[in-house]
């Protein structure tokens, strides 16, 4: 008997609506969670055919289902959860979740259906996929911009002449354009990073593979536009003489392996960064922003420029008070005609082809290695892939 007022209990105080009916779809009780979600008093459904409940085509088609199971035994939904859609008193229809059970009982086959409203899920879902949208257009008219922007700038680049003056007309050019850039680009950028990440935090990926693939782009384009941006305003600092070195004694293992973690996850499909250090000792005197800002660059062009299912050699060696590191990939290689420009602002080979970039990669590291006392070299031919290493001594 206690069992029996606690099974009450339960199914009276349940969130989610609770409805059975008999072999002839004939609704035997329903609970109060069920009577709100559908608009009735219980004695408006109890005893009439659960088809009731149900809009077309469902409702004529009630009744087969329920003879098709009992002369075949094929159970469509029984054990079986799937959405549905509930007819309500008021004529509106809604989305649910559809769980039924079948239960014999003193002789009897009783069908129990456990229901769980759908409809601020479909809401919400519908309000992000309208807002995903909107933010990829966005994304879409910020990255024309930039891009229309960058070429007028490299246009203006290759028109001005080798003299003083233009050459200083060129710097603020780029002055300018940084500027613009910074406060034309962070604050949407911060928005579309924060919208993908409640999309992410918010949706079932395993429901919402569109929403997924939306995400993805939109992520995509923020880690595109965050590069480009981050380029031009360390471009900036560097001209405007304001990056200070700032030397404190850093773990180059701890370092290295911190970088290469952080790499890998925005590694293409089989990338592996491979890393490995070099020598007994591992604490070294240098400022650890520049030189973390100087390897993240050299690491990420050759993800950029390396194909799949490649290895990238990330290495550093300390010996006596001298420092190395090194970067290697089996990339698309630097045409040896046009190693001489490498290291020139703006500068892009011409067999990067579609791969995107600002060509000021480069540039800011050999200006940083400089700043701290170091020395740059390189090797790379076409199609062999390139080896960049950072020399410093403390």
């Amino acid at each position: 008997m206690e069992t029996a007022k606690l099974l009450e209990a339960i199914i009276e105080n349940a969130i989610d609506g609770i409805i059975t009916i008999d072999n002839r779809g004939i609704i035997e009780s329903i609970n109060p969670a069920a009577s709100e979600l559908f608009g009735y008093d219980p004695q408006e459904v109890i005893g009439n055919n659960i088809a009731m409940l149900m809009p077309e085509p469902d409702k004529s088609r009630h009744d087969g289902y329920i003879h098709n199971y009992e002369s075949t035994g094929n159970k469509r939904i029984i054990g079986i959860g799937r959405e549905v859609k509930g007819l309500k008193k008021c004529g509106k229809t809604f989305p649910f979740r559809l769980a039924v059970s079948e239960v014999f009982y003193k002789d009897r086959k009783i069908f129990t259906g456990f229901i769980h409203d759908l409809t601020k899920e479909k809401q919400a879902e519908s309000e992000l996929k309208k807002h995903t949208q909107e933010l990829e257009q966005k994304v879409r008219e910020r990255t024309k911009d930039l891009i229309k922007l960058v070429s007028e700038l490299e246009k203006a680049k290759a028109d001005v002449s080798v003299s003083l003056e233009k050459e200083k007309e060129l710097n603020q050019l780029k002055s300018r354009f940084v500027s613009m850039a910074s406060h034309e680009f962070r604050t949407p950028l911060s928005s579309v990073q924060l919208s993908a990440s409640l999309i992410d935090r918010y949706v079932d990926k395993l429901d919402y593979a569109p929403i997924e693939k939306h995400t993805s782009r939109i992520k995509s384009s923020v880690q595109l536009l965050n590069t480009i941006l981050n380029d031009f305003l360390n471009l900036e600092k560097l001209e405007a003489g304001v990056v200070v070195v700032n030397k404190s004694s850093i773990n180059m293992v701890q370092l290295g392996e911190e970088i290469a973690e952080e790499m890998q996850l925005i590694c293409k499909k089989n990338q592996h960064i491979i890393y490995q250090h070099t020598g007994e000792e591992y604490l070294f005197l240098i400022d650890p922003n520049l030189l973390k800002n100087s390897i993240i660059n050299l690491v990420s062009n050759a993800i950029k420029y390396s194909g799949e299912d490649t290895f990238i050699e990330f290495n550093t060696e300390i010996e006596g008070n001298s420092l190395m590191v090194t970067v290697k990939d089996n990339g698309i290689g630097i045409p040896l005609e046009e190693q001489n420009n490498l290291f020139e602002p703006f500068f892009r080979a011409n067999n990067t082809g579609n791969i995107p970039g600002t060509g000021l990669g480069l540039n800011i590291v050999r200006r940083y290695v400089e700043l701290m006392g170091g020395t740059m070299n390189y090797w790379s031919q076409v199609n062999q892939g390139a080896i960049f290493k950072m020399n410093f001594i403390q």
